[in-house]
């Protein structure tokens, strides 16, 4: 068994020397709680080892995925943003919670010049991007003795690797509280590092001086446990409203004071209630369309869904009618889809079976994507009910 997660050191040591050539570094990540808490950790990581090694760098670019546009991931139309935005042809590119399914878009970017680094936690397929480093600890070349991290624990141990003895207390405490935020959201087994990083991160809160945590704390004065403020928390930072490949909680993870904070904290909470209510309206409707169906799986989808919005609806299925649940919006000629199964049972490896009618998919075993031509959903549907008869 090794002592680090597979090239963890190489990952560190490629940022350091684009640090120190004053390369442009942009971080780009999954819009969702983990993957805002991924980029937040990186970005301030890299930042403050720019500043013990007096190094002067560019402006750290940071992007997302537009989910309702572009769905999951590192994509074409967003690529073609960076590669516009960067201010230099020598370019790091790190993608963390997503990127170990993106084969031709890592190819793509290589093309464009990028030097790719993937830090992502996510099922690795029976085909590997060809990025200069990958770190993934599902990866079939690690050997790391626990692989269930959510990725901004990924971040943090890449974190450390940057920063080692240089990492402040306070700079580790305010990590801590943002991976137990995303290993509680997405629901990553509460045991070995993450079963310590959850206790350590809740007991940070008393503390915190992260300002977005801070404004919460004035808007949620009233919940039973610090488990439910974190679900509180939680909640709001489901929102995916975008602008130019910025996710507004990303701007709110990274206020710098508690006043900039309060001002964003209502819109993200006007948002959470609009889109609850929408979830759960989705779910009833869905339910009731149902009740007859006796099909091995449910396969839904129309061109009036988010699909921001359909995990949550895909979940509340899976607990309802335990049975394997893909629901998808249509835009255009190609559907984007989310996946929930049945404890046991595995959506990467159902829709493995089903490949060749996909554009792209990947996730982990009870939760994941997919993209695939409407052209091919009929194909795609047979071929998953085949699969799970």
């Amino acid at each position: 068994m090794n002592e680090k997660i597979r090239n963890m050191e190489a990952a560190a040591l490629r940022i350091k020397e684009a640090v120190t050539k004053g390369e442009q570094i942009i971080v780009y990540g999954d819009s969702d709680m983990d993957g805002v808490s991924s980029v937040v950790i990186l970005e301030e990581a890299i930042n403050n080892l720019a500043s013990i090694l007096k190094q002067k760098i560019s402006k750290i670019i940071i992007a997302f995925p537009d989910r309702n546009k572009e769905g999951y991931g590192l994509n074409d139309k967003a690529l073609a943003f960076l590669d516009k935005k960067r201010g230099s042809k020598k370019s790091l590119l790190i993608t963390v919670d997503c990127g170990i399914t993106n084969i031709k878009e890592v190819k793509q970017a290589k093309k464009l010049g990028f030097d790719v680094i993937i830090c992502d936690h996510h099922k690795v397929l029976e085909e590997i991007p060809e990025a200069d480093i990958i770190v993934d600890p599902k990866h079939p070349e690690d050997n790391y003795y626990f692989k269930e991290y959510c990725n901004a624990g990924l971040a943090f141990k890449l974190a450390e690797e940057l920063l080692q003895e240089n990492m402040s207390s306070y700079l580790k405490d305010t990590f801590i509280e943002l991976v137990m935020l995303a290993t509680i959201a997405d629901m990553m087994p509460e045991e070995e590092e993450n079963q310590k990083w959850i206790y350590e991160g809740l007991a940070n809160l008393d503390k915190t001086q992260r300002p977005a945590i801070l404004a919460l704390k004035d808007v949620f004065t009233s919940y039973s446990s610090k488990r439910d403020f974190v679900g509180k928390m939680i909640s709001v930072f489901n929102t995916v409203r975008m602008k130019d490949h910025r996710v507004i909680t990303y701007d709110f993870m990274k206020s710098t004071d508690i006043e900039e904070a309060k001002k964003i904290a209502p819109i993200l909470i006007q948002d959470t209630e609009e889109r609850q209510a929408e979830i759960k309206a989705l779910t009833e409707n869905l339910k009731e369309d149902l009740m007859m169906d006796q099909s091995t799986i449910i396969f839904k989808g129309s061109d009036k869904y988010r699909i921001d919005y359909l995990g949550a609806v895909a979940s509340r299925l899976v607990g309802w009618f335990d049975r394997p649940v893909f629901l998808y919006a249509t835009k255009g000629g190609l559907s984007r889809g989310t996946v929930r199964v049945p404890k046991g049972m595995d959506a990467v490896k159902a829709m493995t079976s089903c490949k060749d009618f996909l554009v792209t998919y990947g996730g982990h075993a009870p939760a994941a994507g997919f993209t695939v031509k409407n052209e091919n959903l009929e194909k795609f549907r047979e071929g998953l009910i085949k699969y799970f008869k």
